[in-house]
């Protein structure tokens, strides 16, 4: 049995245990109008311990995913900028870097501003930031060559219509186009070493490079594809304009919102009222084929309230996966945890729906820039590292938000 199958397990083993001690809670307060603090407290507890062995489930699965550095599918010039570039970073000596990084990436640059690092390097870089980032890996990713990337949004519009077999064909309507355009931003991170640490030869410069580098790139952009002001940053979702207006009504651009009918809150269960019709009125707010493939979007504390949720039937609306490759999901749909959604606070905005795919879309400048620098922290190196990166909702349909509110 892996370690992930065992917190897998753990995770049912304590979920089994939060619904009988919850159930036990909402008798109580049933029966008595209030509820044992003791009791409250074991579910609070209980319901800590699963998003614990959730994150560390995750975390050893974010492990077995991270991406192997190689020279695999690297030509002779690649190969020797490769080279020449592992050993600038090690001693500073750039024998001839800019040169040979002019062959191999095509791109001619200078010593003064740093190089790019290695093809091989940048595509690792990706992939593990697509794996440490929980939304990256969710939305839509491109990589241009320029910063003047724009894309066409079909409104649609186009006319149709029936007629007999000789009959004339009138004109019919045009479709209609909206163009986004992604909100560019540089982004930057400044790992550092000791130049003994870089002297060694056992010492796995790629790899921490690597991890470093996305590791401090994930934070930055968790943040900004979610609530960036567009200012020089990607522009996050929950920064577009939300409101009730349904599709085809509202703006585009503007994201739909379902509430809760109660502030800082949901509604609870009780012979009449299902918490869960919320969840069921955001999910078929969205077009049915814009459905497959949606997953749910918020952070740990939000999710500690929802899975304590049930429906009249006393059914709980979150369920755990039931294998390793299956995620818990909320009335059949994936939860997505990620820490930078709105906590659960009157009129917030603390749970989004989204085809993710098809709704937001990550645009990455080919190319990623290091500087080194000896002097300015002896005696570590540090790795002065730039990317430029965008973000922006393409479709506005593909995003649902649930708000915690009355009206």
């Amino acid at each position: 049995m892996t370690d992930a199958t065992e917190k897998l397990n753990q995770i049912h083993s304590a979920f089994e245990e939060l619904k009988s001690k919850q159930n036990e809670v909402i008798a109580e307060e049933v029966k008595k109008g209030t509820a044992d603090v003791v009791r409250k407290n074991e579910v609070e507890a209980i319901n800590t311990s699963i998003t614990k062995l959730t994150e560390e489930m995750k975390a050893l699965e974010a492990k077995a995913s991270r991406p192997q550095i190689g020279e695999k599918g690297l030509n002779q010039d690649q190969v020797a900028h490769k080279g020449a570039f592992l050993k600038w970073v090690r001693k500073g000596a750039d024998d001839g870097l800019g040169e040979l990084e002019s062959k191999a990436l095509n791109v001619t640059t200078s010593a003064d501003g740093g190089y790019a690092v290695p093809e091989e390097l940048d595509r690792s870089i990706l992939e593990l930031l697509t794996v440490v980032s929980p939304f990256r890996g969710l939305a839509n990713q491109i990589t241009v060559g320029g910063s003047d990337y724009k894309k066409l949004v079909n409104l649609k519009g186009t006319g149709s219509g029936w007629v007999g077999e000789t009959s004339a064909r009138a004109e019919t309507s045009s479709p209609t186009f909206a163009e986004v355009t992604p909100y560019m931003g540089e982004i930057y991170a400044n790992p550092a070493a000791t130049q003994r640490m870089l002297d060694d030869a056992f010492f796995p410069v790629e790899p921490f490079l690597a991890g470093e580098i996305a590791d401090e790139f994930a934070k930055q952009e968790g943040t900004a594809f979610v609530a960036g002001d567009g200012t020089n940053k990607p522009k996050g979702f929950m920064t577009y304009t939300i409101n009730t207006s349904a599709d085809g009504v509202r703006t585009f651009g503007h994201l739909q919102k379902k509430i809760t009918g109660v502030a800082g809150g949901f509604i609870a269960t009780t012979s009449s009222s299902n918490p869960g019709n919320t969840f069921i009125d955001v999910i078929h707010s969205m077009k049915a084929p814009l459905r497959l493939g949606a997953s749910w979007l918020m952070n740990s504390l939000t999710l500690a309230a929802v899975r304590k949720l049930t429906d009249l039937d006393g059914k709980y609306l979150w369920q755990p996966g039931l294998t390793l490759d299956n995620p818990s999901t909320i009335l059949g749909y994936a939860v997505n945890e990620v820490e930078d959604m709105p906590d659960i606070a009157t009129t917030s905005n603390p749970i989004a729906f989204g085809n993710w795919k098809r709704g937001y879309t990550v645009v990455d400048r080919m190319g990623v820039r290091l500087l080194r620098d000896p002097f300015t922290n002896k005696p570590f190196v540090q790795f002065y590292t730039t990317k430029r990166v965008g973000g922006m909702v393409v479709d506005s349909q593909a995003i649902k938000i649930l708000s915690v509110s009355s009206n």
